[in-house]
């Protein structure tokens, strides 16, 4: 709380709607915003806003002054203003309480405010996405996109973890080099990186375990619900971790993620009418398939289009999710189908120590992650094998020469992952300013 000077010569508390349920019975003035208003005879209900969440203010024109109720009959739509008056308890409210108000102070009239309370077209509402964010709907999943980074940190720094930072310019790529973004950097070439992967194992080796988050960008000419040009990645590495041991931290991990949202968002999570009882499922261990037990599942279902050695796409995953109330791992996928850096399962050279994890409900996979190649030979094989050039990963190659360890990692895409525990349709209500196949602005 702070003492502020409102309207030049009144002194007052000053709080944020987040702390109204400090103050039942006291007076408060509020910095706000109107979302939305109407009026009812004698009475005015005013929607306000500010960042924090959402309450209702009540205007009675018996209680206040008539200038105070004539400007509120005339607040429009994203006005700021400060609101001064009583906390109450509301119990038909979600947010549990609300402002009986005793004056208002217009900061800045909005004027013909482009988003109404009707339905607009999702271009209309993209083109306009620096004011869409202001909405409920908005306001509760970037809500819930904090905690998960919140929560994020905080597993990671319990479990002796270090962040590391990896670089966003880069000189090679860690999954090749055709879908990523080409840039000169002075004399040399460089690229917008799609993972900082390849640095945390160099970090892993300095520190024991550690994470990067950050940016990645992929130049990938998708329009599907999934994907995004630029969106960010949770990227741990661990030194002396073996397959099984990756797994493990991965359940963990996500089931950490649900269960902060289900304990501090329940308010924003039934704004957006997500069904609680599927996430509160989320916990460990997780179903298992094998690639080889996925494909025969896909055949029993009658998606019979896939064949071993090829890659799934969003109908395969969508079908194997469907069999699972949780988040399911499919393990062990041709080595074909993977870069280049991941371990062979030293019984069956032909697919590699992996997983991605698959959401439930159509979301598709959120996680992926393997052991990492720790052997040099084996590693600078593989890198010829891709076509790659060995000079340009030679300070990789430096990390088998030097002292090498089993480890492993994986790369949480937070974008899908927000787009999962919202229950929201697109990832590009999931990110402030999403950037898209065909779209650059705002």
């Amino acid at each position: 709380m702070d003492v502020s000077i409102i309207g030049g010569n009144q002194c007052v508390k000053t709080t944020t709607i987040a702390e109204v349920n400090q103050y039942v019975g006291q007076q408060v003035t509020i910095g706000a915003w109107l979302a939305n208003k109407r009026s009812s005879g004698k009475i005015v209900f005013l929607q306000l806003r500010d960042g924090t969440g959402f309450i209702q203010g009540v205007v009675e024109k018996a209680n206040v002054s008539e200038e105070v109720f004539q400007r509120a009959k005339t607040l429009t739509q994203e006005t700021s203003l400060y609101v001064t008056g009583t906390v109450r308890i509301d119990e038909r409210s979600p947010f549990g309480y609300e402002l009986s108000v005793a004056d208002l102070q217009v900061i800045q009239e909005a004027v013909d405010y482009p988003i109404t309370p009707k339905e607009h077209g999702i271009e209309f509402l993209m083109d306009h996405r620096h004011l869409w964010l202001r909405s409920r709907r908005q306001h509760a999943i970037m809500k819930i996109r904090n905690e998960i980074i919140r929560a994020t940190y905080e597993f990671f720094n319990d479990r002796g973890f270090v962040k590391v930072d990896a670089p966003i310019l880069t000189g090679s790529a860690p999954e090749g080099t055709t879908e990523l973004f080409h840039t000169k950097y002075f004399d040399d070439d460089a690229y917008l990186s799609q993972s900082g992967q390849l640095y945390m194992e160099a970090a892993a080796m300095a520190l024991g375990k550690v994470f990067s988050f950050g940016p990645t960008f992929r130049a990938e000419k998708s329009k599907t619900r999934r994907h995004l040009i630029e969106f960010w990645m949770v990227e741990p590495e661990m030194a002396f971790y073996e397959f099984e041991d990756n797994l493990r931290l991965q359940e963990e991990y996500v089931s950490y993620l649900v269960q902060s949202v289900l304990e501090r968002c329940r308010l924003e999570l039934g704004r957006l009418g997500r069904d609680v009882s599927k996430l509160e499922l989320v916990k460990p261990p997780f179903p298992r398939l094998t690639y080889d037990e996925a494909i025969k599942l896909l055949h029993e279902k009658g998606l019979t289009d896939i064949e071993w050695g090829d890659d799934f796409g969003a109908p395969h995953e969508t079908a194997i999710a469907e069999s699972f109330d949780k988040p399911v791992f499919i393990t062990h996928y041709p080595t074909s189908l993977k870069p280049f850096y991941m371990q062979p399962d030293p019984n069956r050279p032909d697919v590699v120590l992996c997983a991605d994890l698959i959401a439930p409900e159509g979301y598709g996979e959120i996680i992926g992650g393997s052991e990492r190649i720790h052997d040099y030979e084996l590693l600078k094989r593989r890198l010829e094998e891709h076509h790659l050039p060995l000079e340009a990963y030679e300070w990789y190659l430096d990390l088998r020469k030097y002292g090498s360890v089993p480890h492993s990692g994986f790369g949480l895409g937070l974008e899908r992952t927000v787009a999962w525990i919202c229950g929201v349709e697109h990832v590009r209500e999931t990110i402030p300013f999403p950037r898209l196949l065909n779209r650059l602005y705002p």
